[in-house]
């Protein structure tokens, strides 16, 4: 984001918490895309660059690599 797009992180939690602090959580997503939920298996549409499941696991990804379904990290539940 503000290192462009060669930052680098090591947990999701990283990356939700840079979208929390820049402000790009609620932003919409370039594509939605098909995501599956490593805690419970649901296939659900991520459409914004933070989102939860329904169980509770928060999901997110950057916008420099929010083309790509490899990108999302978790963060945890209900982190």
């Amino acid at each position: 984001m503000h290192e462009g797009c060669s930052g680098s992180f090591e947990s999701g939690q990283q990356v939700v918490d840079k979208l929390r602090g820049m402000g790009f959580s609620s932003g919409q997503m370039p594509v939605p895309l098909e995501i599956t939920c490593e805690e419970c298996g649901e296939n659900f549409e991520m459409n914004t660059f933070e989102v939860k499941c329904d169980c509770g696991m928060v999901y997110g990804v950057t916008p420099c690599h929010a083309f790509a379904a490899e990108h999302v990290k978790a963060a945890g539940k209900d982190y």
